[in-house]
């Protein structure tokens, strides 16, 4: 607990589904609390800022009873227990992706309850023997070396959703803390053993349908004390490695890469220097670029990778290149010292909106009262005190296949074990079929159609959504349905426009809170739409007395009469905004129109065709760049 930064006043949630390896859990997470906090469990029966979630997938008939079975036995201990059920809205999971689903749902319900609850801490039970599991099955997938680093000691879970009115999801992540992952299976029975603590056995894990059922029982005719070292050994290796990578790559996002307000990032390529760079980190650095920008949930692989490697490997860069969810290009200006990392917006991925109602009063009770930062500033500490530097790391220049190989010249693992892990690669290798990649069937024109007509893809005032993962955007209701008299005035330090009092009344404000506007990218027909209202009468450009240019922001305007005016204004201000803005990046930029199409506004750089729309836009991906805290060792 001490190597993830955390302390017992910190609230902590455990993940627990009634096994040996969740129950052992709570008999030592209570424990520790009980250990540290003197007057914990005394007043109330229960222990402070301890909370067990136990997830009721309901894909079993008796998985209601087993659930209240739980948690009668860990309210026993002292912890308070909260049963999460999960709707399955589109029906039940398919057997052939049936545990993919069922983990992607409960990590889901565990972020849910913990936002809710106000605990940003949650611990899970994984142990060394699901390590070993998984080396088997990402070696089968042909995983290199950072894959099968396994999983991590911890990390930061993203929601992909938001859940409920008044819950903010740009609160961030929870820390998943996995403290079991030097313990065996058997040391999980015994701590259950000896505190007499009773557990249930799920019959699906015994099933050989599943990949980790068959790949376990494979590995008991592997049980040896030397076997299961080793094989540990190997797993240590790779995690010191993948903690380098990490580390290097880390450094290298803060140095070389500049992440701009308007949704889009700059590399700089002189700084990053690639040819300085190994291959591995490089492939990692760039990943880490796109997944930030596209904050797609999955990391790229494969073809894809080795694809933006090759790219990033030409210096300087001259051409462009759409990948993993991105757009990749010089940046203007640059003579390919920089390159442009856009959000494409005519990649196969749906355009989304999430949508939520504010509250402030949900919005207090749903954040997290733990101090991140301090938690974050613990476990670098601690883990400095181990971390790996590249005298210590084997597998940097190994290829994805080579791994194995080079463990056992390094006599990481003997001969022995490295023919019983090449057989267990083997079977699981033969029974893993590769299905074809299905391209989505999509129309190029999809990126300047609207994200949607229905109801849940349009904002409301009153309402704040986040666009494609990637912009926050709220409408505040406007408490007067009349437009206000607008002046831009000299002294303005930013040059914004100033409103005042005025009983013009236009169609915007008259539809009041009953106003909908759907959410799209910006398009070429947005800039256009934007020169053409920039024009108007009171803006002469052949007038010298009223010229507009470069110092328009110091010069008064005329009082204006209308909404109409003050878009003009508003619009003629935009478009020098705009300018500098690459075209890539201006594409991905989140536009609001009403139900005829009618461009209403571009929030991002304050657009509006009506000064009582109060619309603000802010680039705030979920995810944060380079995936959040992370501790491997």
């Amino acid at each position: 607990m001490a190597l993830a930064g955390l302390k017992p006043h910190h609230r902590v949630a455990l993940g627990v589904s009634g096994g040996p390896d969740s129950m052992a859990l709570c008999v030592l997470a209570a424990d520790w609390k009980i250990s540290g906090l003197e007057s914990a469990g005394k007043e109330s029966g229960f222990i402070d800022g301890l909370l067990a979630i136990i997830v009721d997938h309901g894909l079993r008939a008796e998985s209601q009873e087993e659930a209240h079975m739980v948690r009668e036995r860990v309210s026993e201990m002292g912890i308070t227990c909260e049963i999460a059920c999960c709707e399955w809205k589109d029906g039940k999971p398919e057997q052939g992706n049936l545990q993919e689903a069922a983990r992607e749902m409960r990590y889901e319900m565990f972020h849910k309850v913990c936002i809710e609850q106000q605990f940003g801490i949650l611990l899970l039970a994984h142990h060394a023997d699901d390590q070993a599991e998984l080396l088997v099955i990402r070696l089968s997938r042909n995983s290199g070396v950072l894959g099968l680093a396994g999983m991590a000691f911890t990390s930061q879970f993203f929601a992909k959703h938001a859940y409920s009115q008044g819950v903010d999801p740009t609160n961030g992540g929870i820390i998943l803390v996995r403290p079991f992952l030097d313990f065996s299976k058997k040391d999980m029975y015994m701590i259950c053993q000896e505190n007499e603590q009773k557990w249930v056995e799920d019959p699906s894990n015994r099933s050989p349908l599943f990949v980790r059922n068959r790949i376990r029982m494979s590995l008991q005719k592997f049980s040896s004390s030397v076997f299961s070292s080793e094989v540990q050994s190997l797993i240590s290796a790779c995690r010191r490695t993948r903690a380098y990578v990490d580390k290097k790559c880390s450094n290298l996002l803060q140095e070389a890469v500049t992440v701009m307000g308007q949704g889009y990032a700059v590399i700089d390529l002189k700084t990053l220097n690639p040819s300085k760079v190994e291959d591995i980190c490089l492939a990692k650095f760039i990943a880490n670029v796109t997944q930030y920008i596209s904050q797609r949930q999955r990391p790229i692989r494969g073809n894809t990778s080795k694809l933006l490697l090759r790219y990033m490997r030409t210096s300087p860069c001259k051409t462009s290149l759409t990948a993993a969810g991105c757009y990749l290009c010089p940046a203007p200006g640059s003579r390919g010292t920089k390159i442009l990392v856009c959000c494409s917006v005519n990649c196969p991925l749906p355009s989304k909106v999430e949508l939520f109602y504010s509250g402030s009063s949900a919005e207090e009770k749903c954040a997290i009262p733990y101090d991140l930062k301090e938690i974050m500033e613990n476990a670098k500490t601690s883990s400095n005190l181990s971390s790996a530097d590249a005298s210590d790391v084997h597998f940097l220049n190994i290829a994805s296949g080579s791994v194995l190989d080079e463990a056992k010249r390094l006599n990481i693992i003997s001969e022995s074990t490295y023919r019983s892990v090449l057989t267990l690669r083997e079977e699981e290798t033969n029974r893993f079929k590769f299905k074809p990649d299905v391209t989505p069937d999509y129309r190029p024109k999809y990126a300047i159609e609207s994200v949607g007509t229905s109801h849940n893809q349009c904002l409301r005032p009153g309402q704040m959504g986040f666009f494609m993962n990637r912009f926050f955007i709220s409408w505040k209701p406007c408490k007067e349905h009349v437009c206000r008299e607008f002046t831009q005035e000299a002294t303005s330090s930013n040059g914004g426009l100033v409103v005042e009092a005025l009983d013009y009344k236009c169609r915007f404000c008259s539809l009041g809170h009953d106003m909908v506007a759907e959410i799209r990218h910006m398009v070429e027909s947005d800039w256009l739409y934007l020169a053409e209202l920039s024009k108007s009468q009171n803006v002469k450009k052949s007038d010298p007395d009223n010229a507009v240019s470069s110092t328009a922001t110091e010069q008064a305007l005329d009082k204006a009469s209308s909404c109409l005016d003050y878009a003009r204004v508003s619009a003629f201000r935009v478009l020098q905004l705009l300018k500098p803005i690459p075209v890539a990046a201006r594409r991905s930029l989140p536009v609001l129109v009403d139900s005829q199409g009618l461009l209403l506004s571009i929030p991002s750089v304050s657009f509006k065709h009506c000064p009582c729309l109060e619309i603000e836009a802010k680039f705030q991906p979920r995810v944060p760049l380079g995936g959040g805290h992370s501790s491997f060792i």
